[in-house]
């Protein structure tokens, strides 16, 4: 096996970055397109100054260290935001909106109308037909305070 890897000098490389990369189809996570891009840069860099397979393997670990920190980097960045930052997190745009309070809240529960349903509401005591401002959402409870 080591004689097949020295016989084949750089392009072993080539071969193992290739593996890696067909390896990142199977295998979930993003990690492993990396070290593939840092073997065929390991690979380049071998076929054009042609160092011996130590410094090839050094040079191979460094590139993996900076193609991950830099995939890491590239992953933090994030892309570009949604037009639709709300999507499947319904009660969340709900807070600072102020709704009219369909129900009572009595003993600190009400309930407001939004849209086509009710919601349940936590807060002051305060009569029906009273304007409350959504200040923050816990599960699928709305927390209020009247409107100013």
């Amino acid at each position: 096996m080591a004689e097949t890897v020295l016989g084949l000098g750089a392009w072993s490389w080539f071969l193992l970055g290739g593996l890696l990369l067909g390896a990142e189809i199977v295998v979930p996570g993003a990690s492993l397109i990396w070290l593939g891009l840092a073997a065929f840069a390991a690979g380049a860099i071998g076929l054009l100054l042609g160092p011996a397979w130590q410094i090839q393997i050094l040079l191979f670990a460094l590139l993996s260290l900076a193609a991950v920190m830099a995939g890491r980097w590239l992953a933090a960045r994030g892309g570009a935001g949604s037009d639709r930052p709300f999507l499947n997190r319904r009660i969340d745009a709900l807070v600072g909106r102020t709704f009219i309070l369909e129900g009572a809240i009595h003993d600190g529960t009400g309930t407001v109308r939004v849209d086509d349903s009710l919601w349940r509401v936590h807060g002051p005591d305060l009569p029906a037909g009273t304007r409350v401002t959504v200040i923050r959402s816990d599960g699928a409870v709305l927390f209020v305070e009247r409107t100013r």
